[in-house]
């Protein structure tokens, strides 16, 4: 029992990483099921959005499996919230370009970016994960006044936020010396 009482902090930091990873993984199911749901044609920042939430999961899982290992967690936690902080920009641009579409004049520019030519590379390859066929600046699905992009760059915000928790309170996510 004691041993279990000593592991507590371990295990709920194990916990919290884990439904990190888990709730970026969901939020990919999630725009996968609802493109094809609804027919939604996602553009090219939206399709990266998935890419950057799968780097999301993948990350925060590693920081649960290697939470023994301090410097290994901290790297891990570290490059989630370096994601989730390009999540932000990308979700944020994506913001502004629907709500001032004649700012932008739109996302597909004459020369392809590399954000283009990557998506535009994956879905080559696996078209029913990163086929872009839609518009940066509209907004096909609008739910409780925001759109995807917004609710995006909220999901962001908020594994922005508790990677910055994780790595400046450790108590947070585990003991301090077990972290």
């Amino acid at each position: 029992m004691m041993v279990l009482l000593q592991r507590l902090p371990l295990m709920r930091g194990r916990l919290l990483l884990s439904t990190m990873s888990l709730v970026a993984l969901g939020i990919v199911a999630t725009a996968i099921v609802l493109t094809e749901w609804l027919r939604l044609n996602p553009c090219h920042l939206c399709i990266f959005q998935r890419i950057l939430h799968m780097g999301l999961a993948l990350c925060f899982a590693l920081a649960a499996l290697s939470f023994g290992h301090s410097a290994s967690r901290r790297f891990w936690v570290l490059a989630g919230g370096l994601i989730a902080l390009a999540g932000l920009g990308v979700a944020g641009f994506q913001s502004w370009e629907q709500w001032y579409p004649e700012m932008v004049g739109g996302c597909t520019g004459a020369e392809p970016g590399l954000i283009e030519q990557l998506v535009e590379w994956l879905g080559i390859r696996w078209p029913r994960l990163f086929m872009a066929t839609g518009f940066c600046e509209s907004k096909e699905l609008v739910i409780l006044g925001l759109s995807l992009a917004n609710w995006s760059f909220l999901a962001y915000a908020g594994f922005a936020t508790m990677a910055s928790l994780i790595l400046f309170y450790p108590s947070i996510s585990g003991k301090e010396n077990a972290s």
